[in-house]
């Protein structure tokens, strides 16, 4: 499966994004799905994910209340849509996604991954 991560942009501190991740040659049904954020000559980090039940989202603390990842199966699409942005959330995201994953934090939970969109906040 391929992801394709798009939706990154510049946006002002309150401001608001969606992030779309897009997959082709299969079909996200049983897909757990993450994304991780990568700030300059930083670890790339755990932001959120959703189990591929879609009983259970789990989120970074320092993002939980602003952001929500949600997933259209018509699509074959997951979004993080992401409020109240701050100038700290800047970064390059990236979409994961792994079969039948438990929607870990770690990086090494997802085998697939999207090729990243850079999130600009300022003003």
């Amino acid at each position: 499966v391929q992801l394709q991560a798009s939706g990154g942009g510049l946006v002002q501190p309150g401001g608001s994004l969606r992030l779309s991740c897009t997959a082709s040659g299969n079909s996200f049904a049983n897909y757990s799905t993450a994304w991780f954020r990568q700030f300059p000559e930083k670890e790339r980090e755990f932001v959120a994910s959703l189990h591929w039940k879609g009983e259970w989202a789990y989120y970074t603390d320092s993002v939980r209340g602003r952001f929500a990842v949600s997933t259209d199966s018509a699509r074959n699409t997951v979004y993080l849509q992401m409020n109240n942005l701050k100038s700290e959330d800047t970064a390059i995201y990236y979409c994961a996604g792994q079969p039948y994953g438990t929607g870990a934090s770690r990086s090494n939970g997802y085998v697939y991954w999207g090729q990243g969109t850079l999130v600009t906040v300022s003003s």
